[in-house]
């Protein structure tokens, strides 16, 4: 069996007791970005199994779309990255 070699871990066990590995990682050509999927990038960011510069250059994000995705993250779950939510509907559940 052939193991590529990465820089960097190849597994983060998240606080759930989930273990996410790099192979959850959306595939980098990635055009269309679910809720699932960015939060599975963000969780990746947050818990040290991908570099926060290797992400946006990954992905192909700006600094600013990511911190956004971060704080509606924290904010509000996976349920605060979906892009179909209408002006107010997040913000109002504080």
């Amino acid at each position: 069996m052939f193991v590529r070699k990465v820089n960097g871990k190849r597994t983060v066990t998240l606080p759930d007791g989930r273990v996410l590995s790099r192979a959850d990682l959306p595939p980098a050509d990635t055009q269309r970005w679910t809720a699932a999927r960015k939060m599975t990038v963000v969780r990746g960011v947050l818990y040290g199994l991908i570099g926060r510069d290797e992400a946006l250059e990954r992905y192909g994000l700006s600094e600013a779309e990511f911190t956004e995705w971060i704080r509606a993250a924290e904010r509000h779950g996976v349920a605060g990255l979906k892009a179909t939510v209408r002006h107010g509907q997040v913000d109002n559940q504080k």
